[in-house]
């Protein structure tokens, strides 16, 4: 992954004022200041202003996803059955990206996005290269056979950083994963407080 990646990924840490990934290099484990020479000071956030940054956390999170892109996840989620911030957390969980790196074969998601992007993984024997593709209950995800070896993905199967999710089978020996379920927002193993209601809030004003 460029180090230009890696600075934006910080970068959102900082402006957030939180470990959005929970990893032991987030600068924010040592500088709790906004990015810029001198941090932007906080003040006390407004009932809006806290709306936006639970949809600006989210968004972050997923590899900082487009405002239009993001939006439209919102409306497909008011759209379907039931809770909206649930689908909306249902949605996000089936991307692509985000299942290649619940399921430990990229060490960042903006890595996981790059891996798909450059063709290294098939859904069901297909390769697909769009990051945002929603998986199915049942969807199989492999890493190619000539992309096991990447030293990237490699390092990400043997890392003991994260655990994956149960809504995920993984072989990290065979470099594939199965899809079993669309996760509720419990089961999603967040490192920091997520609250899609109050993105609901936000979109709905």
């Amino acid at each position: 992954m460029s180090g230009k990646r890696e600075n934006s990924k910080h970068k959102i840490d900082r402006r957030l004022a939180v470990n959005l990934w929970g990893r032991p290099k987030s600068p924010f484990n040592k500088r709790q200041t906004g990015p810029g020479m001198h941090g932007a000071r906080r003040g006390k956030p407004t009932g809006y202003g806290i709306q936006l940054m639970a949809k600006q956390k989210l968004k972050g999170y997923y590899g900082n996803i487009g405002e239009r892109q993001f939006r439209r996840y919102f409306e497909e989620a008011s759209r379907m059955k039931g809770d909206t911030s649930q689908n909306l957390i249902g949605l996000l969980e089936r991307r692509l990206d985000a299942v290649i790196y619940r399921a430990c074969f990229a060490p960042t998601v903006f890595s996981a996005r790059q891996i798909v992007n450059h063709r290294h993984v098939t859904v069901n024997g297909k390769v697909i290269n769009i990051p945002s593709y929603l998986v199915k209950e049942g969807d199989v995800i492999e890493i190619r056979e000539k992309s096991k070896k990447m030293p990237i993905i490699m390092a990400a199967v043997e890392t003991v950083e994260r655990d994956v999710p149960d809504y995920i089978d993984c072989d990290k020996k065979g470099f594939k994963a199965t899809f079993l379920r669309v996760p509720k927002l419990e089961d999603v193993p967040y490192p920091v407080q997520i609250e899609p209601n109050l993105v609901v809030e936000f979109y709905s004003r």
